[in-house]
């Protein structure tokens, strides 16, 4: 990160430790009370303060404090942001998640059928939940089942989500699917989409090398391995197809 940066803005959940007094005269006695809060800095580096109850509901008026102060006098809670980011969800939106997380479970152990009617269950209610359209375009592809998995891919590449860092393992699990299954045209797409989100990206530029060569495309392919290894020169894989394709050329002269 450059120093003319600016710094992430805060928010999340955070606690403060105050010694409360507690009884009168000779039963009186200190003790530890922790307090929790909900913080947010706005544009400008001011921070709204606001207590949470012990369900993780915020309550009460909200304060106005500094960056620097909510670093210093108060600690962040992230497994508290956690709790109080589950208590925000609608019941609707947890019956998604459980169904998603249904399917990814019957999809690992080889069981797609069940794995889609469990992804389709969260789909009627998400259409463009990205795990549950990732989840079954992969038991379709699994199955050879080419049409179908080529209407997930249409749907797909229309959602920006998709190509997210926190969905990066499935994304790459799918389109190496895509690749595999002699899908080449739709993994190339797939690929472009993705470069035209993140153009610096130097996997992207190998992915869509490996597939345009599995389309039989060599020249193609050469064009993006030499836009890979100039972004990152000492891309392994990347190497090793340029030194693949360069004994291809040698045993075909």
């Amino acid at each position: 990160m450059s120093q003319n940066s600016t710094p992430e803005r805060l928010r999340g959940v955070f606690s403060q430790k105050k010694i409360a007094k507690i009884g009168t005269g000779t039963t009186a006695r200190k003790t530890e009370v922790v307090s929790y809060y909900f913080a947010e800095e706005l544009e400008g580096g001011v921070v709204l303060v606001q207590s949470l109850t012990a369900d993780n509901v915020p309550f009460g008026p909200k304060t106005e404090t500094t960056r620097e102060d909510l670093l210093e006098n108060y600690l962040p809670e992230p497994q508290k942001a956690l709790a109080l980011s589950r208590a925000a969800q609608t019941p609707e939106e947890l019956e998604v998640q459980k169904a998603v997380a249904r399917g990814d479970k019957f999809r690992k152990r080889g069981e797609n059928f069940t794995a889609e009617y469990e992804y389709n269950k969260a789909l009627s209610l998400d259409e463009k939940n990205v795990r549950a359209n990732f989840g079954i375009g992969l038991c379709y592809i699994t199955r050879g089942e080419t049409d179908k998995a080529r209407e997930v891919f249409e749907r797909v590449v229309k959602i920006d989500a998709v190509f997210e860092d926190e969905h990066k393992h499935l994304f790459n699990e799918f389109g190496i699917s895509l690749r595999k299954s002699g899908m080449h045209a739709e993994a190339m797409d797939y690929y472009r989409r993705a470069l035209d989100l993140s153009p610096e990206d130097e996997n992207l530029h190998y992915n869509m090398a490996r597939a345009a060569y599995d389309k039989g495309d060599l020249g193609l392919a050469g064009v993006y391995l030499k836009s890979c290894l100039a972004l990152d020169p000492k891309h392994e894989e990347a190497n090793q197809f340029v030194n693949f394709l360069r004994r291809k050329k040698a045993a075909g002269a």
